[in-house]
Parts: structure tokens; sequence; C-alpha cells
């Protein structure tokens, strides 16, 4: 036999042993969850339907890179009888706040931005800003600060020119508000992030939607996700809907960013502009939990990741709050039903995007509801069950604070 053949035979005989280990560790990887287990998540989703909870729910779970539950119940459009699909489009409001972190961790991993240095080096107007009762700053604003509501940016009053001027526009008028605290003293939510974004348009040189688009959106396949959906897409949109106070029945509620019509568009806010799907939404998710890789393609680097996912101090406390994500630790649990150390974020009309980084496991809630009595409870059952299948026990619960969406 010659040394080649003998070569050949080696690597059949290793193959033969290798290949059903890597497919027995592949079978387990994808069902570690409880298939049974999630299956009760549809019959809990039709109750909280029933319950008047929401309209129409859409739940998505992937664990490890791997789909393994997506369903949708109840209506899009109760009053045109449009069921929930599980495509449907939804407004994740603060939940943009967590892919505007990754974008500017984007440019970071370039070289091009830097979360610590003072912001003014690329938007030299925040040089000039003071704090309410006219003090100057004791320290420059960062990047980091912005993500992680702790400049001082609060919420603006509200003005009929909302939504309707450029990002660059709406960003300067911010800015001319004095600060609400010094920079890093403290936390208040906020639209730091807003005036982020616009230092990512600044440096890239590209408007704030293409960069997404082209470094996040594309190379991971979020198809539907987007600022100004298109026609075909707003007859996908999940119709928003609050509590009637007299009646208690479900019915259409205000949405301020579903304009009249597709060619009518709402300033990109990267404080919680977005729409997407609990598909898209999933994909994110599960490049940040692999560490910034999704499929063979590397959008941030493990070291960018590490550094948006770390909650910051302000004023000498320890928050639960990074850049653009929130977490759930020992003494702040934002979502109750989670282990402490998983991270993510909500949206203004309840929908949740959440990872637990030690399972590799991803929850993704969508709905639209507004001023709708118990819209967390159904949430909170979905992620309940998600823990239950994974046989995960989250122990020490406690009264869930109410982050801000």
């Amino acid at each position: 036999m010659t040394a080649h053949s003998l070569a050949v035979d080696k690597v059949y005989m290793l193959r033969l042993i290798f290949c059903p280990i890597v497919f027995f560790f592949f079978v387990c990887r994808v069902l570690a969850l409880d298939s049974a287990k999630l299956s009760v998540i549809r019959p809990a989703m039709e109750d909280a339907v029933k319950a008047k909870q929401a309209a129409g729910i859409v739940t998505l779970v992937m664990e490890k890179g791997q789909l393994v539950h997506h369903e949708a119940v109840g209506m899009a459009d109760i009053t045109q009888g449009r069921a929930m699909d599980k495509d449907a489009l939804f407004w994740i409001a603060s939940m943009t706040k967590s892919v505007n972190g990754a974008a500017i961790l984007c440019l970071v991993d370039d070289g091009r931005l830097s979360l610590d240095e003072p912001a003014s080096k690329w938007l030299p107007d925040l040089a000039k800003v003071t704090v309410a009762g006219g003090a100057k700053p004791e320290k420059p604003i960062t990047l980091r600060m912005l993500l992680s509501h702790t400049a001082g940016i609060a919420f603006p009053p509200r003005k009929p020119t909302d939504g309707a001027i450029s990002l660059k526009s709406y960003v300067a008028s911010l800015i001319k508000t004095p600060l609400a605290f010094q920079p890093g003293s403290a936390y208040e939510y906020g639209f730091g992030p807003t005036v982020a974004g616009r230092i990512l348009e600044i440096v890239s040189g590209m408007k704030y939607e293409d960069f997404l688009r082209t470094r996040l959106f594309d190379p991971l396949g979020m198809k539907d996700t987007t600022f100004h959906p298109d026609e075909m897409r707003r007859a996908r949109i999940a119709r928003t809907y609050k509590m009637d106070e007299d009646t208690h029945e479900l019915v259409p509620g205000y949405n301020p960013f579903v304009t009249s019509d597709a060619s009518v568009q709402h300033m990109p806010e990267p404080a919680g502009g977005l729409f997407s799907t609990a598909a898209d939404m999933g994909r994110f998710y599960t490049m940040v939990a692999n560490a910034g890789e999704f499929e063979g393609k590397r959008i941030l680097s493990p070291k960018a990741v590490q550094e948006m996912l770390t909650p910051v101090t302000a004023g000498g406390k320890q928050l639960n709050y990074s850049c653009g994500w929130m977490h759930n630790t020992e003494t702040q649990r934002v979502c109750a039903m989670m282990p402490v150390g998983s991270h993510g974020h909500g949206g203004a009309f309840a929908t949740n995007g959440w990872i637990d980084p030690t399972s590799g496991l991803v929850t993704v809630f969508m709905v639209q509801n507004v001023l709708v009595p118990d819209s967390h409870k159904p949430r909170d059952a979905f992620q309940r069950l998600v823990m239950k299948a994974a046989g995960i026990k989250v122990e020490g619960l406690m009264a869930s604070k109410k982050g801000k969406k």
C-alpha cells in the first residue's frame, strides 16, 4: 500500500469518526430548546389577544443562529379583517437605539470615531453648549455619553416641525437647549442618540439611512427594515391600537411615524424611527449575540460589541444602560422573565428584542400597542415560556423597573 493510499484511508477513517460527532453536536444545538414547550407559546399569545392585551402578536426565537420559533396570532387590522402575518411590519420605536449603537460602533471599528474623545471633534457646536442655569460643562460630551443618555440632552419640547426637518437641522436645535445636568453626572432618557446619529452622517459623508442600509441592513439581509416603508411595505404595517376608555375595546391609535402616504417621509430618527419585522430584528440580534458575525460576515469586531454592551456609570453610580442597550442586572431588571446578564431594548408601542448571551437565545416580541393596559403581560408570558423551554430558571425575580422606551 502506498503512502498516498494510507493517507487517503486515514482521512476516510477520520471522517467516519468526526462527521457523526459534528452531526450530533449540531442536532443537540438545534434541539437544545424543548420544542414541545415552545409549542405552547402560540396558545398563550392567542389567550392574550382574547384578553385584549393586543390585537395581534408576532413572536420569534433564535438559538445560536438557528430559527426555532416564529408565529403570528390575532389581527394586524381588525376593521379590515387582516390577519397578523409573520412578515408584518412594526414601528419598533426605541429598539432603533440598539441599531444606532451598532452603526456608531461600525465607525469606531473603522478608526473614524472614538467613544471617549470629545464629540465636539466631529460636531464643533457641542463645545458651545451650556448647562441649565448657565454653567459651563465640567467635562466634554462624548459619544458614549450621547448613546447612554448621560450627556444631559433630555427630551425636547414638541414642535410642529418635528419629523419634518432634516436630521442636521433637528440636532442643531437640540444642542441649543441647555443641558439638563453636567455631562456624565446623571442619567436621563432623551435624545443623545439622535445627536450621535448626526455625527455618523458628518463623519461618514452619507445620509443616516444610507449608512445603516449599507453597513447593517444589506449585509444582514434585513430586507424590510427602513425609516421609509414603500407602498408595498406600508400594506404590511400592523395597525396601532389603544384601549377605548369607555367601551374597553381595542380601537385604532395614533402613530406619528405612519405618514399619510409613502411620498410623505418622516425624518430618519436615530433614537426611534425604524420599521422592521421580527425576522429582520432576529438577524440583527443574532449578529450581536455572535460577537459581531452573522452567517460568515463580520459586521462588528468582538471588541466593538463588548464596548457597545458595557453598562456605563454616571455620578459614581453603576447604570443598567450602555450604548443603545438596556441590561438586566442584579438590582435592575428591565425584562423580569429574562436572566441577569441579558440585554436588549423595548419600544414605545410595546415591541421588545432581547438577548441572553449565556444560552445564545434571542427573543423578539412584536405588537403595536399604545395606552393598552397590561401590554407587558404577553411579553412576559412569551419570555417566561422561552426560558422554560430552555430549562433556564430565572432566579430572584423582583419588581421589574419600568425603563422608558
